[in-house]
């Protein structure tokens, strides 16, 4: 079975995407803020993680730039989520968090998230997989 982690320090969120990705066939693996999710990644080598940005200690694009680095999540997926844009107004894409992050996410999704729009992009970013 494919795993999934969720680090996301709003446990509504974590299960509102374990209510998504369950039925399609995933084992839902929860962290509630960035520290723990690092160290769940190393221990369950998730093929897919879901990371929100805006966390208190170690945010997602802490938690990005780790994933990327440790051996054992180098392959994993990663969709970046956030709600910044109803906050501050403005959008991040893909290619801005390549720019300032070095390397692009799989995937970027704003929150609220839309459920048929979530399961496409994982679909489509583990097709190959």
């Amino acid at each position: 079975m494919r795993k999934a982690l969720v680090v996301d320090d709003e446990s509504d969120a974590r299960e509102f995407v374990r209510a998504i990705l369950e039925p399609e066939g995933w084992e839902v693996i929860e962290a509630e803020d960035g520290a723990a999710g690092i160290e769940k990644a190393k221990e369950t080598q998730p093929d897919l993680a879901i990371l929100d940005i805006e966390m208190p200690n170690v945010n997602g694009f802490e938690v990005f730039m780790e994933l990327i680095k440790l051996p054992e999540t180098a392959g994993t997926k990663i969709v970046m989520l956030t709600g910044v844009a109803d906050k501050l107004g403005m959008r991040f894409s893909a290619d801005d968090m390549g720019n300032f992050l070095g390397r692009q996410p799989d995937a970027y999704i704003e929150k609220p998230i839309d459920p048929d729009q979530f399961k496409r992009v994982v679909r489509d970013i583990t097709s190959g997989d």
